[in-house]
């Protein structure tokens, strides 16, 4: 492991432990993937278990249920294969390929059922995980759900602007688009089937449960940026806190390095007081009631995988195929992706 990407306060603080069903997981979400045609089978047999995906799922929603844990499972390995068709369809300058999957991707958001037989195979398969995930909890957790990931559709519509035209955004502006792009309201949607309830408005948006949500994530893309900079610097991203940082801040390549760093770490800092609050914010929601009591404990496995998320992230980053970016024959194309190169007329 680098030392610029070495976390010791992670393998110190933060335990790494995966879900028992994890398993069957990689074998259930590998079948997925092949019943779905999301990835041709040679890419299937010889790089999905290197990726990891499933680790990453599994090292964070523990608690969750099976049949819950692998929706979130598929759910997310479509993300990495929506990821890697959005950044094809860059690369190879396909604009009306683009919006029509936009387009199909809305539709299928509002109803899934009815895109379970879409020419795409990745529309289809969207529309087969988001059926799914709204399958545990109420309809209100579904439109929230929704509303959040038509957000994140519309982030990537911005991305996919800012670099076919070049576009380096400003450190605010990637901030702010990378929570979406990032799905940071997602993943924290997602802690609350695995604990088995929906969570009150009054809840979810009190500080004491939104901070550490937010910095658990933000710890994440930040990350993922600093482990993901040369990958993204071979392949002409924009979309980078460190490129934004040496465009528009005038730091050098390894000074923009040690200021992700310095995000990086102050994020864990930040997380550890905020945890606290949103403990005894949980104790106090348990108030001798029943309903109190399920609510309480509801709140403390959501915090819980808050944490669990950290060394997930960490770990994942430094085992995953997607990462390795020395050991692809061409540092611009990563090896697990289908690279058909035909534009469009």
């Amino acid at each position: 492991m680098p030392p610029s990407l070495a976390l010791p306060v992670i393998e110190a603080a933060f335990p790494r432990r995966l879900h028992a069903y994890w398993p069957r997981l990689q074998e259930n979400t590998r079948s997925w993937l092949l019943e779905k045609r999301l990835m041709p089978a040679d890419k299937v047999e010889q790089h999905v278990d290197g990726l990891r995906y499933t680790d990453l799922m599994a090292g964070y929603y523990l608690g969750a249920p099976d049949e819950v844990l692998q929706a979130i499972a598929d759910y997310s390995a479509w993300f990495f294969v929506w990821d890697d068709r959005h950044d094809r369809d860059i690369v190879h300058r396909r604009p009306v390929a683009w919006r029509r999957l936009r387009r199909a991707l809305h539709a299928a958001l509002d109803a899934p059922r009815e895109h379970l037989n879409h020419p795409d195979t990745l529309v289809a398969a969207f529309a087969d995980s988001v059926l799914r995930l709204y399958g545990f909890l109420p309809a209100t957790w579904n439109a929230r759900f929704a509303r959040h990931f038509h957000a994140v559709i519309e982030a990537y519509d911005r991305e996919f602007h800012n670099r076919t035209e070049g576009v380096v955004p400003t450190v605010e502006e990637y901030l702010a688009l990378r929570r979406l792009t990032f799905a940071h309201w997602i993943w924290t949607d997602l802690l609350e089937p695995s604990a088995g309830r929906e969570l009150p408005d009054a809840v979810r948006e009190n500080p004491a449960y939104r901070r550490p949500a937010l910095l658990s994530q933000e710890f994440a893309a930040w990350y993922n940026d600093l482990c993901s900079l040369p990958k993204e610097i071979a392949g002409d991203e924009v979309h980078n806190l460190g490129i934004s940082l040496v465009k528009h801040e005038g730091l050098s390549l390894e000074e923009a390095i040690a200021e992700l760093r310095r995000r990086v770490e102050e994020c864990i800092s930040d997380f550890l007081v905020a945890e606290q609050d949103a403990l005894r914010f949980a104790d106090s929601l348990a108030d001798g009631t029943a309903r109190g009591k399920e609510l309480g404990a509801a709140v403390l496995s959501c915090v819980a995988n808050m944490r669990n998320w950290f060394s997930s992230v960490y770990w994942f980053h430094h085992e995953s195929g997607r990462y390795m970016v020395d050991s692809w024959d061409d540092r611009s194309t990563p090896p697990y992706v289908s690279n058909e190169t035909a534009g469009e007329k």
